[in-house]
């Protein structure tokens, strides 16, 4: 009998209350200011920050060195090879840097590696494909950070190396010409969470200001690098960095080109393709609309479709790649799905109950979906999951997704302390990592991260809980309520309000046999909602946790309620 789930408990946020009267003397519904608050907003002029209010591209350490070297290699008519990510996040980096490098007059070209064949980042392989181009520069972009190795190669083959990543890296950094990376030990970038693409999108801000200073533009000549925006913000949503000021002023600004019709055909292409709005395009449609069209090149097949799309500029070319990227998504939904089910199934109860951690394997699995299944599992369960696909050669490879306060790349770090042999290597983050090992390695790594799990972690943190931002009276559950949450722009790390009520349950019934729709009771108020993912009806009373939307049904704008947990009980 496979895990049951555990229930959360619904705990309320704590808040200022003297912030939030502030936030509502300024115009904010009080349940939106009491939100924010808890959120540390302490002025509405902090809700959507400007692009005037970035951090400036010279706080990123080496972002000045890039410029020079980017615009002698301009100059000099040298060739500029970017190797890009197999994800969102790089795929749109290399967009940008294709269409910006461009722009300046550079010799560009991008490559992307199979990451079935190839693995992840700039791999001596990977070099010595890339080789067969001739360039004079290899650009990293999403990667890089931690390929010692592979940049040795390229110095040895005469190939010159600039990195621009944001992962976190070794204890040795790579000999490049230089490294771009807000998280190297020494720069003090006050965002630590830019994007890869955010990276990249400094690197040509100061390009540009680079090649002004040397007479080549001027102020209204120079390229416009702010209609790169778009791409900018879809990769930041996209990799789920956090949402501090400086990220919210990109995603923001994207957002609004976006909804002004100032995208990219491409981009353009995939909103038609997923069925949303460009016009009244949020975070959300970039997260889980777009996004898993552009990955779903990476994770099936290669990212070279997902790129083209992103620099195509004939709109009927943008539209093709659009359906193909389409198609592509909707297979790996399938297999998504029956990699989810088999993995619930595979979860024993009573052995679930003794462990902080999770580790799955199936040699059925697809390699480019074991990280939606962590994902999904990781969700579930609450616990940091690592699933396992067959990688070759004897390997299997990772992909593993963590809970808050559970590091996962410093205790990947813990097991290669405490048994160096497992590991063959990982790179990761504090939410997810990828790693490879041995087949014969398995049940012993599961143990050993088992130990490092709850070494690195109080027990605390395994009791889920969910936040909060307290109950709506009647009268609030409305549009003047929905319609301010929708003004600000939300994201990880700065999560848009969940509110918590108890209903009576008069009316639910399965829609589509996967979702819960229901018909709510609060007072003398009937709401409609629905639990997408769920398929267990609840009690006649509930209390749950919503958030209120818009939903347009044949042209009628209505609220709905989006409920996404039950309190414990329930």
């Amino acid at each position: 009998m496979s895990a049951l789930p555990p229930l959360p408990t619904l705990a309320e946020r704590p808040y200022d209350p003297g912030v939030a009267g502030r936030l509502t003397a300024a115009g904010i519904p009080a349940p939106l200011a009491r939100a924010l608050a808890a959120r540390g907003i302490l002025s509405t002029s902090e809700l959507n920050p400007t692009l005037a209010e970035l951090h400036a591209p010279a706080l990123l350490d080496q972002c000045q060195r890039a410029a020079f070297l980017l615009a002698e290699a301009i100059e000099q008519g040298q060739r500029l090879l970017i190797v890009a990510d197999y994800d969102c996040d790089g795929a749109t980096a290399c967009a940008v840097g294709v269409r910006a490098l461009r722009a300046m007059g550079a010799q560009v070209e991008y490559l992307v590696p199979n990451r079935f064949e190839f693995g992840y980042g700039l791999t001596p392989a990977l070099v010595e494909l890339a080789a067969a181009r001739h360039p004079d520069w290899i650009i990293t972009v999403d990667n890089g950070v931690a390929s010692v190795e592979g940049v040795e190669r390229a110095n040895a083959l005469g190939i010159q190396v600039l990195i621009t990543d944001h992962h976190l890296p070794g204890e040795r950094l790579p000999a490049a010409r230089a490294i771009v990376n807000p998280n190297v030990p020494g720069c003090t970038f006050p965002s630590k969470h830019l994007a890869g693409v955010g990276v990249m999108f400094y690197v040509l801000t100061a390009l540009r200001a680079e090649l002004r200073g040397r007479g080549r533009y001027d102020g209204a000549s120079q390229p416009h690098l702010g209609s790169l925006l778009d791409l900018v913000a879809l990769g930041t949503v996209a990799d789920l960095v956090r949402l501090d000021r400086n990220n919210r002023a990109l995603v923001s600004a994207g957002l609004q080109n976006i909804r002004r019709g100032s995208l990219q055909p491409g981009v353009a292409a995939l909103f038609r393709a997923a069925g949303r709005s460009a016009p009244e395009a949020r975070a959300e449609d970039l997260g889980f609309s777009i996004a898993p069209r552009i990955n779903a090149a990476g994770r099936l097949a290669e990212m070279t479709v997902g790129i083209e799309c992103l620099t195509c500029d004939d709109p009927a070319r943008a539209d093709e790649l659009a359906r193909q990227l389409d198609r592509l998504n909707r297979e790996r939904r399938q297999i998504e799905a029956k990699m989810q089910e088999e993995a619930i199934d595979g979860i024993d109860a009573q052995g679930f109950a003794q462990r902080r951690s999770i580790v799955l394997f199936d040699p059925q699995w697809h390699q480019g979906i074991v990280g939606l299944v962590a994902s999904r599992i990781k969700e579930r369960y609450h616990r940091p999951t690592i699933a396992f696909a067959q990688g070759g050669d004897g390997t299997l490879r990772g992909s593993g997704r963590s809970i808050d306060g559970i590091h996962l790349r410093d205790t990947l770090d813990r097991v290669t302390k405490a048994a160096p042999a497992l590991i063959e290597r990982f790179g990761g983050h504090a939410m997810a990592a990828g790693l490879t090992l041995r087949r014969e390695h398995l049940e012993a790594f599961s143990e050993a991260f088992e130990a490092a799990t709850r070494a690195m972690a109080d027990s605390s943190l395994f009791a889920r809980s969910l936040a909060t931002d307290g109950v709506l009276a009647p009268n609030e559950i409305g549009p003047e309520l929905a319609e301010a949450i929708e003004a600000i722009v939300w994201g990880q790390g700065f999560a848009e309000p969940l509110f918590a009520n108890e209903f009576e349950v008069l009316e639910q019934r399965l829609l589509q046999d996967r979702h819960l729709q229901l018909t709510l009771g609060l007072e003398r108020r009937r709401l409609p909602a629905v639990w997408f993912g769920r398929t267990e009806t609840l009690p006649s009373r509930a209390r749950l946790a919503y958030r209120l939307k818009f939903d347009t049904y044949q042209g009628l704008r209505r609220i709905r309620l989006h409920v996404v947990a039950a309190d414990r009980g329930n």
